[in-house]
């Protein structure tokens, strides 16, 4: 089961579009794969024969457990995933024999059982002497020690860790390729989020939910799918232990209207006529990154990493929940071309067809309801992303003049939440204070 997603930790298979025996090409799409984010189609990664398959469609698997086997030809494959082999079947007759025999070696043999009390000293002091109870390790706290030696984290973390007793095995960890941040600890003894070790206080131990009583009438009960069950667990990770802060501003969209009215003026097939408001704002989100550059970074334990590039996140809403695809140095990138990126993506993402490189590692994300009727919201912000930009629809509203006469204005409102441990508010503030300006002026986008 290949990794989809910087987030992934299972898989369901949801069908093969290749059948046992056929030959496949590399780069050719042989299944659809239900990540914690997406279906996305998996492509082979070789040339050859599709000799087994191990998993049948609508089965969940762990990531790197076998799904299928891709041999040369004549190449013959393993008979089962990582099982043992089989032991043959015996006879009947044969197998009864056996088990009389096996009955018969567990009975204690008289001469064995005194032979166990007349043991010599020497043996008895090999056993190991065990201390007072109250100092021996319970199986849940080797289980725990055990699960937390095959997390990755860093040395802090796990001291922090220690200290306030926590469980590693229960964090989600932001660092790189999921590791385990001092930040991850104390956020998650704060949280109460991840228990605690044996011997420590259960006061930080989150009482258990119970589950909810079936109601006279109840509707139809949905399971969660991979990607709602993910965007769950991301969002609570991310809501729980980033301290939010929300900062609104109200852009005068007036030129903005305007300056797309003259695009759409080229003519419809023209790829001037295709830029919508969104593209403008992606590209000013893009603009006031490069100007407020240390708005354009994220926390790291006991870092802030603060980016040369800006990796744009773009959120997209599809059938089961929602993705980010990313446009990848987007200040260096045309309104056109961040219009045509867009689009592409958007639409890939909606048809399955995203690689895993596609929707991770944004710096910060833009997320646009403006399309389908809201005025204004706030977003929660896609860890370990510094902010996310909420940006709701053009309204017509009536606004002060320079005359101080009260006309009818075109109003757009933008949302920012921010990572208080990365962005305070004077820093926000400056960062939308420079979208607000290239908004406004949209000729400064142009260039």
């Amino acid at each position: 089961m290949p990794k989809l997603s910087d987030t992934m930790t299972e898989g369901t298979l949801v069908a093969w579009k290749k059948k046992k025996g056929d030959k496949v090409a590399a780069g050719e799409v042989i299944a659809e794969i239900e990540t914690d984010k997406a279906t996305m189609e998996w492509e082979s990664p070789e040339d050859g024969t599709l000799t087994e398959i191990y998993i049948q469609e609508g089965e969940k698997v762990n990531v790197g457990d076998k799904i299928a086997f891709i041999g040369e030809e004549g190449e013959e494959a393993p008979k089962k995933k990582d099982e043992p082999a089989k032991k043959e079947e015996k006879p009947k007759a044969e197998e009864k024999k056996d088990k009389k025999e096996q009955a018969e070696t567990e009975k204690p043999a008289p001469a064995k059982a005194k032979e166990k009390e007349t043991a010599p000293p020497q043996e008895k002091k090999q056993k190991p002497v065990e201390a007072a109870p109250s100092a021996a390790p319970s199986a849940e706290r080797k289980s725990t020690s055990s699960d937390e030696a095959r997390v990755k984290a860093s040395p802090v973390a796990r001291r922090v860790a220690g200290e306030l007793g926590v469980d590693l095995s229960r964090i989600k960890g932001t660092g790189p390729e999921g590791r385990v941040t001092e930040s991850d600890v104390r956020a998650a003894a704060k949280s109460g989020t991840a228990g605690v070790v044996a011997g420590v206080s259960p006061a930080q131990k989150q009482p258990a939910r119970l589950p909810l009583q079936k109601k006279e009438g109840e509707g139809t009960r949905i399971q969660l799918s991979g990607m709602r069950r993910g965007i769950a667990e991301r969002l609570v990770q991310s809501k729980a232990p980033v301290p939010h802060f929300y900062l609104t501003i109200e852009i005068n969209a007036a030129p903005l209207m305007a300056a797309r009215e003259e695009l759409k003026s080229a003519g419809e097939g023209a790829d001037a006529a295709k830029i919508t408001v969104n593209d403008f704002v992606l590209k000013a989100a893009a603009m006031a990154a490069v100007k407020v550059p240390r708005a354009n970074a994220m926390f790291d334990g006991d870092s802030i990493i603060q980016f040369a590039d800006v990796d744009l996140g773009v959120a997209v809403a599809i059938e089961d929940g929602l993705l980010t695809p990313v446009i990848r140095a987007a200040q260096n990138k045309s309104v056109r071309e961040i219009s045509a990126i867009a689009k592409d993506l958007a639409s890939r993402a909606r048809n399955k067809r995203m690689k895993p490189e596609e929707f991770q590692g944004g710096n910060f994300t833009v997320s646009n309801l403006g399309g389908m009727g809201i005025d204004s919201f706030s977003a929660i912000i896609n860890p370990p992303q510094g902010f996310i930009l909420a940006v709701g629809k053009v309204i017509k509203a009536p606004v002060v003049d320079d005359c101080d006469q009260i006309v009818v204005g075109q109003r757009m409102s933008i949302t920012m939440s921010c990572d208080h441990r990365v962005i305070d508010g004077a820093l926000g503030a400056e960062y939308l204070k420079e979208l607000r300006h290239l908004l406004e002026n949209p000729a400064l986008l142009l260039v």
